[in-house]
């Protein structure tokens, strides 16, 4: 194999798949990329045997032919190399090493053979639609925060992507609870989405495909099946596997019948809560809400270190109500709400809390109490 490549972009799609391989690998072949030189292109390919990236990039192919090199290794000596210098990688099929040229530098790396390294064929494919990135990276956005890190739950450990809404307005949607909160945000339903399976997209796949989202202009075709999902952005292609388990009825931890309901600037709401959690302890967290007519009273009281509180005007008329929240999950739903105005639906101190932006019902974030 000999083959001459521009360093930006090799720097660029190595950036891409060197992050889905970890560090620590008991395979050794796991460790590596695999580089592939034919018709004018360059393949790099990485996995962790869920997850699996490809990206294609223009090259010079002298001799066509493949390999396998440490992949943290490959991108570190491609980043120090200087800027705007084109690359030679050679590798010639009695040794099992893969020399790197550019300029006065030069490397060699150990190989292993293409042969050992894995692939995790997808298979056929059910469903197959087209998205816009910046659609894609909002559900993303807007859901991943509420992803279960509890090994345990493996079936919260990512996002629940199905088909849900009305034959009228059918919409994708994408789902993503702990237990303690959940988020949900709806897109109009592309077209071939209809009828898909409900799949539940692991966390390490969802920031992958987050990272990947460079060109918000761009189109993302996903494509689907029980098993497998699909993402082709550009030249990168990253496969994965789906969580094999079962997605609670989520449906039934959205309250319907919240009739007490606050309006509040949402950056005022966010800032004050944020001071006032100052004081709170890393364990307990807990702010209490005290809202009466046209007030709320945030406090925090530490028998460690002391109390705060602030006031702020508010938009609410209906009965007195003190409720107490994790202020970290708090600020988490803040930070999610994309306009000026979020709007909270309360019940009582022991049910759980609606959120919305006031502009936008397309997301809804669901916040269970604590005692205060």
């Amino acid at each position: 194999m000999k083959v001459t490549v521009e360093r930006a972009q090799l720097l660029k799609s190595l950036g891409h798949v060197h992050r889905v391989v970890e560090r620590r690998n008991t395979i050794p072949i796991l460790g590596n990329v695999l580089v592939r030189a034919e018709n004018a292109k360059l393949s790099l390919k990485a996995t962790d045997l869920d997850l699996e990236v490809t990206e294609t990039l223009a090259a010079e192919t002298a001799t066509a032919g493949s390999t396998t090199v440490p992949a943290h290794m490959f991108y570190d000596i491609v980043r120090k190399l200087p800027d705007g210098s084109q690359i030679v990688l050679e590798a010639d099929g009695d040794r099992a090493v893969l020399a790197i040229r550019a300029g006065r530098s030069r490397f060699t790396l150990q190989t292993l053979p293409e042969n050992d390294f894995p692939d995790l064929a997808a298979g056929d494919m059910s469903h197959s639609f087209s998205l816009a990135a910046k659609d894609v990276k909002r559900l993303i956005d807007r859901t991943q925060f509420a992803i279960s890190t509890e090994e345990t739950r493996y079936y919260l450990n990512g996002i629940y992507l199905h088909a849900a809404g009305t034959a009228k307005a059918a919409t994708l949607r994408g789902v993503a609870t702990d237990g303690h909160r959940l988020a949900q945000l709806d897109l109009v339903q592309p077209k071939g989405a209809e009828g898909m399976p409900g799949v539940i997209v692991p966390r390490k796949t969802v920031g992958e495909v987050q990272r990947l989202i460079e060109d918000t202009d761009a189109e993302m075709t996903i494509e689907l099946s029980q098993a497998k999902i699909r993402f082709t952005i550009g030249n990168v292609v990253l496969t994965s596997k789906l969580i094999d388990g079962t997605f609670p009825d989520y449906g039934r931890v959205i309250p319907q019948g919240n009739d007490k309901e606050l309006v509040v600037d949402k950056k005022d709401f966010e800032n004050a809560v944020d001071r006032v959690s100052t004081i709170s302890s890393e364990r307990g967290r807990a702010v209490k809400l005290s809202l009466s007519a046209g007030k709320l009273v945030l406090s925090v009281t530490n028998p460690d270190s002391g109390s705060a509180t602030e006031e702020l005007e508010v938009e609410y008329a209906s009965d007195a109500l003190d409720i107490g929240f994790n202020s970290r999950y708090l600020l988490d739903i803040a930070a999610q709400i994309e306009g000026d105005v979020a709007t909270l639906r309360l019940a009582d101190p022991g049910s759980p809390t609606l959120v919305q932006d006031r502009d936008d019902k397309s997301a809804l974030y669901v916040l269970m109490p604590m005692r205060v």
